[in-house]
């Protein structure tokens, strides 16, 4: 119980006091909305322009797939199946096959999935409701009605009299309690349906709409482009959402909110630099493939909509210093490190304990990665994707190096400090940062990582600084392609792309092969190796690692 106590208070010190204030308002005061007075819509100045198509999500009139699970919905209550996890129930919600690949083909399933969806969801009850999904169903629909991908889409007025209900509740129903990429999302919402109706309710929502954006881009959107929940997976998400916004405005010839292509065109620089040279995210905090859309989709898109991306050089060494990633790209190595500290201090839900972890492609191959994600599920599983000892890095005791907890909670964090680079070092390129997550036991335990990178060569070299005696292990997880030809002592040998690669520890401990388990997709794992070297020592302690090919 005081364990508990202890986790709720190191949690909740961090939250604004809106949060906390808007989180009992919620419990309290529940959205009541006219069914009556429906709004006329609007029409656009202009023609919108092609959205994103996600992957096809439907493949018979109510049969799904979302996460790599399938479910076919046989009653009302399977909107709210307690057999499939609530982000499967969200995704079934959102109707993103309204704007998938070759949609107009499943136009049939798609009139009469609305409908039910109508039927089978009364009003503010059950997870369809929900500001988040509501919020991404009302785009979704408002996008598909836009677009009219068939001519013989008639807008029935059933359907417009739900999306203006959906905006009412969801209006009254704001998510202040989270912020974020949540409350964005909200804002869009009512941007999006402020164009598509006329009126002063319609107005309204569109003000609202605007005003939340413009506190949020200032916030959200840091100095050097990253989103500042630093997940790469939700940056390009976030971004998605800029460039529909930039559609739906001048398609009804409305201004921009503030300085908003320029945002744009940092956000997807940012995106470049965090991308590996197979052109998918790098896997730090909530991150993986087949949730977002790639970088190659948003620049596309940002092509169609007249915003102009210009390629910069590739420098050997770039520091993203608000967000605090550090890419070097030298030869035939790509490197992306963590000096970041886990997120916004009142929303770290999307946040691992991945303080000096990094990834390294060789060869324009991912080698050593981070592990990703899953679920987001509270259980083991995501408890286990969001510690330390799935993240290559340094754990102590097997400890966590930040108290991740719950599915989205965050205690006691780490704090990244003493961040230094050098970009020619004797040829090399070198840098090096320290974090304190381990203060809190008992001998105020720090770890420092200095990274080398040159010609054909990797040292990393790790410190541990404090007293006492400790379990100190480095991890260092392996793409599943990456094939362990063999081990003698504390070097191993592995193939990358048909290469040869070696890695060597120096140091007090003994090197092990495990199996593990990669997850690059949500509902997917595939089995990996992870090389471990870990031993009880005196503190303070050094290992060396070295990758050479």
């Amino acid at each position: 119980m005081f364990k508990r106590i202890q986790l709720l208070y190191n949690t909740s010190k961090y939250l604004k006091a809106s949060q906390i204030l808007n989180r009992a308002k919620r419990k309290f005061i529940k959205p009541k909305v006219s069914l009556f007075h429906i709004p006329k819509k609007s029409l656009p100045y202009n023609k919108i322009k092609p959205v994103i198509q996600c992957p096809q999500k439907i493949y018979d009139e109510c049969s799904f797939k979302f996460l790599n699970k399938k479910f076919t919905l046989k009653s009302a209550e399977d909107w709210n199946a307690k057999s499939q996890d609530k982000l499967w129930l969200y995704n079934l919600h959102y109707f993103d096959d309204l704007n998938a690949i070759n949609s107009e083909q499943r136009l049939v399933w798609h009139n009469n999935l609305i409908q039910k969806w109508i039927e089978d969801n009364p009003v503010g009850l059950g997870n369809g409701w929900e500001p988040y999904p509501s919020s991404l169903r009302i785009v979704n629909w408002i996008k598909w009605f836009l677009l009219d991908l068939n001519s013989h889409n008639n807008i029935k007025q059933v359907w417009l009299d739900s999306i203006v209900i959906q905006t009412r509740f969801l209006s009254q129903n704001l998510e202040y309690h989270l912020l974020g990429n949540h409350l964005f999302a909200n804002a869009k919402a009512l941007v999006f349906a402020g164009l598509f109706f006329k009126g002063k309710e319609a107005d309204y929502w569109y003000q609202l709409g605007v005003s939340i954006i413009n506190k949020e881009l200032s916030e959200q959107v840091l100095s050097d482009g990253g989103n500042f929940e630093l997940s790469p997976m939700y940056h390009a998400i976030f971004l998605e959402d800029l460039l529909d916004l930039v559609n739906i405005n001048k398609a009804f010839d409305k201004s921009l909110p503030n300085n908003l292509e320029n945002k744009i065109v940092q956000m997807l620089e940012w995106l470049k630099i965090m991308c590996h040279p197979d052109g998918g995210v790098a896997f730090f905090n909530d991150s993986t493939l087949g949730v977002a859309p790639s970088l190659i989709e948003l620049l596309s898109y940002a092509d169609r909509l007249g915003i102009i991306f210009k390629k910069n050089k590739v420098n050997q060494l770039t520091h993203l210093v608000e967000s605090g990633y550090i890419r070097v790209e030298k030869e035939n190595a790509v490197i992306i490190a963590d000096v970041a500290n886990i997120g916004p201090d009142y929303i770290p839900g999307h946040g691992h304990a991945d303080a000096l972890s990094f990834e390294l492609s060789l060869f324009n191959k991912r080698t050593i990665i981070n592990s990703g994600i899953s679920t987001y599920e509270m259980g083991i599983d995501r408890d286990n994707q969001r510690s330390t000892k799935l993240h290559s890095t340094i754990t102590v005791d097997n400890k966590n190096s930040s108290e991740v907890w719950s599915a989205f909670r965050v205690a006691n964090r780490a704090k990244v400090f003493d961040i230094k680079k050098l970009e020619n070092h004797n040829g090399d390129v070198v840098f090096s940062a320290c974090h304190d997550g381990y203060k809190k036991l008992k001998e105020g335990v720090l770890h420092c990582r200095n990274w080398s990178v040159s010609k054909n060569t990797i040292t990393i070299v790790d410190n541990i600084l404090g007293k006492g005696k400790h379990k100190i292990s480095s991890v260092l997880p392996l793409h599943p392609n990456v094939v362990v030809d063999n081990a003698q002592g504390d070097s191993i040998n592995l193939n990358v792309s048909e290469k040869k690669v070696k890695i060597n520890f120096e140091g007090k401990g003994m090197l092990r092969v495990i199996d593990s388990k990669y997850y690059p997709e949500f509902g997917r794992s595939i089995d990996n190796k992870h090389l471990i070297y870990d031993y009880d020592s005196q503190l303070p302690s050094k290992i060396t690692i070295k990758i050479s090919w």
